[in-house]
C-alpha cells in the first residue's frame, strides 16, 4: 500500500505523509474529499496542525485521493481501531509487546499457541504493518495477568528481538 502512496504522491512530500498519516490512523476520505474518523467529520486545520503542514496539503491530499478511483476504494474503507495497549494496566489486562522480524513466519501463531495451551484469555491482538512502521509490533493483550512460567515461555522464543511485559 505504502508503495502506492509514494508512486500517487511521487512529487508532493506532503501529502505523501499527509496520505500515509490518514491510512496510519484509519482516517477515511470519501468521494467529495471530506475526511471521517469512522462517521465523524475531522477538520481539515486540526489534521496540517497536527502533522505540521498547511492545510491547503491536507485538503488537496483528499481530493487527489477522491478523485482517484483505486485510491478511494483503499480509503474509503478505512476505520479508526481502539487501541488496548496503552490502557492495559488500567483495565486489569497484560500486555505483550514483541518485537521481532516482521518477515519471519509463524510468529502470532508461536506467541497465542503459548497463550492458548496455558488457557489464557486474549482481548486484542495488533500488529504494525512493516511498510508503514519503521519499528513495528506485535502487541496482545489478554485477559488478566500472565504468570512467570508464562513469561519464561515466551522469553524462549529465539525469534524475539525483544519481549516486553507491560
Amino acid at each position: 500500500m505504502l508503495k502506492i502512496i509514494e508512486r500517487f504522491f511521487n512529487n508532493a512530500r506532503g501529502r505523501r505523509i499527509v496520505a500515509t498519516e490518514f491510512l496510519r490512523l484509519g482516517l477515511k476520505v470519501d468521494r467529495k474529499g471530506r475526511i471521517f474518523a469512522k462517521n465523524i467529520e475531522m477538520p481539515p486545520a486540526k489534521i496540517a496542525r497536527a502533522l505540521n503542514v498547511d492545510r491547503r496539503v491536507v485538503i488537496e491530499t483528499a481530493k487527489e485521493i477522491a478523485k482517484d478511483e483505486k485510491l478511494l476504494q483503499i480509503f474509503y474503507r478505512l476505520e479508526p481501531r481502539a487501541f488496548l495497549g496503552n490502557a492495559a494496566k488500567e483495565l486489569g489486562f497484560d500486555a505483550i509487546e514483541i518485537r521481532a522480524n516482521p518477515k519471519k513466519k509463524g510468529i502470532v501463531y508461536a506467541v497465542t499457541k503459548i497463550l492458548a495451551d496455558e488457557g489464557i484469555v486474549i482481548r486484542q491482538i495488533i500488529t504494525d504493518d512493516p511498510d508503514l512502521f519503521p519499528d513495528p509490533v506485535l502487541t496482545i493483550i489478554i485477559d488478566g495477568k500472565l504468570t512467570s512460567k508464562v513469561i519464561k515461555k515466551l522469553k524462549e522464543l529465539d525469534f524475539a528481538e525483544s519481549i516486553l511485559i507491560k
